[in-house]
């Protein structure tokens, strides 16, 4: 896989001396079953509260769909977006979450993060 980072941009947090919770979801998400060659489609939830970077939707949309075509299992697509995301923006706290639909009878919910929460 190419380094889908430069996919990513980000802005300046206008307050990052305040911690708030964002919370970015995408009900479209695909990639393909590495054994199988089948198509996988989950949600993907993104919530970090920032320092000095947000991430910006475009890139955050076309970074998501560069995916598509990618073997890749749900544990690694997981930890990749949050190693990508963790990355370029450097958030205080981030965790993302993947919800995908059912695949041979069984449902699959995965949950990385990186950093420590703040009380908010």
């Amino acid at each position: 896989m190419k380094d889908k980072r430069k996919l990513l941009e980000v802005f300046d947090n206008t307050y990052p001396e305040r911690d708030y919770l964002i919370i970015h979801q995408a009900n479209e998400f695909t990639s393909v079953c590495p054994k199988t060659g089948q198509p996988d489609f989950g949600q993907i939830t993104i919530t970090y509260v920032a320092d000095k970077k947000c991430i910006e939707l475009k890139s955050l949309k076309m970074y998501l769909q560069s995916f598509r075509n990618d073997g890749i299992f749900y544990e690694n697509v997981i930890n990749r977006i949050l190693d990508d995301l963790h990355y370029v923006m450097k958030p205080k706290w981030i965790e993302i979450k993947g919800v995908f639909t059912v695949r041979g009878g069984i449902f699959s919910t995965v949950i990385a993060s990186k950093g420590i929460k703040p009380n908010i």
